[in-house]
């Protein structure tokens, strides 16, 4: 399977998009600034179709993600990812929502792990899972990005999009 990394600029960071012709595999933040991998002749059309909806999400235009995604993790990672897309754009839930929204009440520090393992940022919206008490938690990306993408979502919500 050969896999094609591009970079998309983001208002927050450089994001890496990894994917192929069938699926998009990793969506991450990264720590750097210049843009090494640009969207060429030779992308992937699935690869492209992801730059473009982030970009478009960024711009405030998209609320939901339409190319083919490849989860890769345990059984029980793929359950609580894809609870994660049962919170709609602009809202929060939280470790404990997602645990019982798989029928495992008593799995929120695991909830909170495979959360934390998520590799399709943005798309497995886990930005979106707040404390129970209402506070930020943890966040790869940084809570900073976080709190932006919480905000940004919050500005849009109410706005219709793709």
């Amino acid at each position: 399977m050969n896999q094609t990394i591009v970079e998309y600029p983001s208002p927050i960071g450089m994001v890496e998009i990894i994917g192929s012709e069938e699926y998009i595999y990793s969506i991450l933040f990264l720590a750097k600034e210049e843009q090494e991998y640009k969207v060429n002749s030779n992308t992937p059309e699935i690869v492209k179709q992801c730059y473009d909806q982030m970009d478009e999400y960024f711009q405030g235009k998209r609320k939901t993600f339409t190319f083919p995604i490849k989860m890769e993790g345990t059984l029980f990672q793929t359950k609580v990812w894809n609870a994660l897309t049962t919170i709609p754009y602009g809202e929060t839930g939280s470790y404990k929502d997602i645990a019982n929204h798989i029928e495992n009440a008593k799995a929120i520090r695991a909830v909170g792990s495979a959360n934390g393992k998520n590799k399709l940022s943005i798309v497995l919206p886990c930005h979106r899972i707040i404390g129970a008490n209402g506070t930020l938690t943890g966040y790869a990306g940084g809570l900073w990005r976080k709190e932006w993408l919480l905000l940004h979502e919050q500005k849009f919500k109410n706005h219709r999009m793709k």
